[in-house]
Parts: structure tokens; sequence; C-alpha cells
């Protein structure tokens, strides 16, 4: 029996294998530069808008000085600034919260439907999300024309929120599948055959499991909804302006109103700060799961 002990092991050098510290040194030192360079170009925007925010000039050329002014005068140094921000919130809350509970129950309908009616309800689903803005604002546009006939003042308030519904409630089905396909397919079952009725089998006991999903779609929908401008463009009128809109028409002018630039740099915040706060939540709810 021959023992191994008396033959040295043969090293990767011994075989050809060569290590090149200087090449790999390099990459190192590329990917960490590219890392750098696209968190910057990534946030460039970001930071640039933010320092605007503090400068008391409303040219972007010049930094005469540092105010806070423009955050304590955001919401009074232009009544159609205040009354689009307004309007921006009121039409993202409002299409958000009805895609929630709607598009939440459609993804439990979509869920147990056999494979290939499933296959062609996603597709469906999937088509808001693929097709280009301007060609679903036009043809939104071009569908509410014709109930001008009807109601000549039709276009506004409920013409953008009808059509921030029709392309955001999709994020929510996507956003709550994933959720559905993680439980217990029989869990609906298991809570009617305990006596809880449909309805009540879905909201005590199908919802609380599915909640992560459906507040991150809660999240996506808000953010489409509210950065939105190509869509709301061709379907609001009658005046009824939202914060991108806006914006648009006052890019023809020297400058924008600082009071954007305050407005913008805070809602930059509250997002950070939610969604840390969500993370930190997640987190603290899976390590309580992992104890117990």
């Amino acid at each position: 029996m021959i023992n191994e002990t008396n033959y040295p092991k043969a090293t990767l050098e011994e075989y050809g294998y060569k290590e090149y510290k200087a090449v790999k040194m390099i990459w190192k030192i590329v990917k960490i530069i590219l890392v750098i360079f696209t968190i910057f170009m990534l946030y460039l925007s970001v930071v640039v808008i933010a320092i605007q925010s503090f400068n008391t000039s409303a040219s972007t050329t010049e930094f005469q000085g540092f105010t806070f002014n423009n955050y304590l005068t955001m919401f009074s140094s232009k009544p159609s600034l205040t009354n689009s921000i307004k309007n921006t919130f009121l039409v993202s809350i409002t299409a958000t919260l009805i895609a929630a509970v709607l598009g939440t129950l459609v993804a439990i309908g979509i869920f147990y439907l056999p494979p290939k009616a499933k296959s062609k309800i996603m597709l469906l689903n999937n088509i808001p999300m693929l097709n280009a803005d301007i060609v679903t604002g036009i043809s939104l546009m071009l569908i509410f024309s014709l109930l001008l006939p009807i109601n000549r003042h039709i276009f506004g308030f409920w013409t953008i929120l009808i059509a921030h519904l029709y392309f955001i409630f999709p994020y929510i089905i996507l956003s709550v599948l994933p959720k559905m396909k993680e439980i217990d397919p029989n869990l609906m079952d298991a809570s009617m055959d305990l006596g809880i009725s449909p309805l009540k089998s879905v909201v005590k006991v199908l919802i609380p499991a599915i909640r992560g999903g459906i507040f991150s779609g809660i999240i996506l929908a808000f953010t489409i909804s509210f950065e939105d401008f190509v869509v709301g463009y061709y379907t609001t009128g009658n005046g009824f302006n939202t914060l991108s809109i806006w914006i648009y028409a006052s890019i023809g002018k020297k400058s924008l109103d600082p009071a954007v630039y305050a407005f913008s740099t805070a809602l930059t915040l509250v997002s950070m700060v939610l969604i840390i706060f969500y993370v930190l939540v997640m987190k603290g709810r899976r390590g309580h799961a992992k104890k117990n």
C-alpha cells in the first residue's frame, strides 16, 4: 500500500498556474472607480437640486447665498405651484389606494385560476407596462374625447385619475402575486373549513399573509403615479395641473421657482426615511420570526 505522506503534494504553480496579482489589483481598482462613478451619476441631479434649494438666487448658474427661506415659503410662494402639489398628491394617493384594493383582489383571483387562464390574464396585465407612455396617453385621450359630446368639461381630475389607475394597476398585481406563491395554496380552503366566510378569509387570513407584497406594490405604484408626466399631460385639462405638468409649463421661463427645488429635496428625504424605516421593520420581523 502506498503511503501518501512520502510524496509531497504538487502546487498550482507546478501545473502552470500563474497568479497575476498586478492584474487583479488593477481590476479591483477599476471596479471601485466604476461603482463610485455610477453612484455619482445616479445621484448628481439629486445633489444639484438639493444645493439649489438653499440658494438665495433663482438662477441655477450662480450660488449667491445660503438660505432656508425656500423651504419656509415652498407652499406659499405661488398659488399655482401649491395647487399643482395638492393635485399631485390627490391623484397619486387616490389612484394608489384604489389600485391597491382592486389589484390585491385581482391578484388573489389570478393566483387560483388554472395555468392557461392565468397566463392569458398575465399577458393582458403586462400590456400597460410594456406600452410606451406616449401611446398610452394619446390612446386614453382619444377614448376620453369620445365622451366630449356628453360632457364638454370631462378632462380634468377624473380623466387623469382613470389614466393613472390604468398604468399603475399592473404593478400592484405583480407585487402581490409573488407573495401569494410563498404561502400555502390551501390556506384559503383551510380557513373556510373552520367556518369563516370567503370575504373574511381574504381579509383576516390572506391579506395579513401577503401584506409585504401589498405594501411594496403601494410604494411602487405611488412613486410611478407621482412622477408621471406623459400620460397625465394628455389626459388632464380644465386647468387641473400636476407638479410635473406645472414644471413643464415653467420650463420656458428663465428659471424655476426655488420652491420647486425645496419641495423636491424634501420629498426625496421623506422617501428615503420611509424606505429605511420599511427595511428596518422588515428586518426586525424576520429576526423575530427566526427566534420563534
